[in-house]
């Protein structure tokens, strides 16, 4: 898929009144009623209500959070997907489309063979950090990614000097964790549910069958070597602004870990990179 800069506004969802208030269409066609009896109403436009109450939340983000095969489907009443959320208990295990107000500049160069199945807000629990092992700009280990044929990839990349780029909509899985520890399933609560095609699947041995992470997380790759010296400043600050972002997506605070977390043995991250672990483990930023 070829790079974009665009950018989108994504609104937040409608919540709907209770009791004897009017439903949208019953409100809609009151209105008109009433502009009719009126001589027409002012602006030629009927205000953004549901249900009686003006209750939209309006959430503004500078980057798109859909990946590119969802479709804004309207509801079957001719009101919006978005006006029309159907009751909690019926949607506690289906994925949501997250949306937040942007925190962080965000460069958009998705590859949709870095794409392994849906992963909604009811699905993200974790926020996977890594190390690139590598010196390279954000946008060659995205082209690197997708030219050497792994199908491997993570949700972001965060250069040394802060860029940051975004190669796999927060609603896709992405295979960033690979096969963790066997029993890490059960230990992280993230059972293999069929989402995941396990496309980029490597059998390493019997010590590393668990698959589970890749659909319950975000992957963030830091461009870094072990060893090779501290962080630079502008680069944490960049996480620091994605982890407030990824947030406010998904409306819940992830649980940090690290690659190795999940994967004994990992490099993934740094010994130099700890005490920063330690930090947005404990208070989601790094100092």
């Amino acid at each position: 898929m070829p790079k974009t800069n665009e950018r989108s506004r994504a609104s937040g969802f409608s919540t709907h009144g209770k009791g004897g208030a009017l439903t949208r269409r019953e409100a809609i066609a009151v209105i008109g009623v009433a502009c009719l009896a009126l001589g027409g109403c002012s602006g030629g436009q009927a205000p953004d209500a549901a249900d009686g109450a003006a209750a939209t939340q309006p959430v503004v983000s500078d980057v798109p959070l859909r990946s590119e095969h969802q479709d804004d489907a309207a509801a079957t009443d001719g009101t919006t997907a978005a006006a029309t959320q159907p009751d909690a208990s019926l949607q506690a295990d289906a994925p949501t489309t997250p949306q937040a107000p942007s925190t962080v500049d965000i460069n958009e160069d998705y590859r949709s063979g870095f794409y392994h199945g849906p992963k909604g807000t009811a699905y993200q629990k974790y926020i996977v950090l890594h190390d690139t092992e590598g010196d390279a700009d954000p946008e060659s280990v995205i082209s690197w990614w997708d030219s050497n044929g792994n199908l491997v990839a993570a949700h972001f990349v965060v250069g040394k000097d802060g860029t940051v780029f975004q190669c796999v909509p927060l609603d896709t899985i992405a295979h960033h964790a690979g096969y963790g520890d066997t029993g890490h399933n059960a230990l992280f609560g993230v059972p293999e549910d069929g989402r995941d095609d396990m496309a980029a699947s490597v059998w390493i041995g019997p010590d590393f069958a668990d698959y589970g992470m890749n659909a319950y997380s975000v992957g963030i790759e830091m461009v870094h070597i072990g060893g090779s010296g501290p962080y630079p400043e502008a680069q944490l600050d960049a996480v620091d602004a994605l982890v407030a972002y990824l947030d406010a997506a998904f409306g819940l605070q992830s649980t940090i870990i690290d690659h190795k977390a999940w994967r004994s043995g990992n490099s993934d991250t740094s010994p130099e990179f700890a005490t920063y672990l330690a930090n947005y483990q404990d208070h989601r930023t790094h100092n």
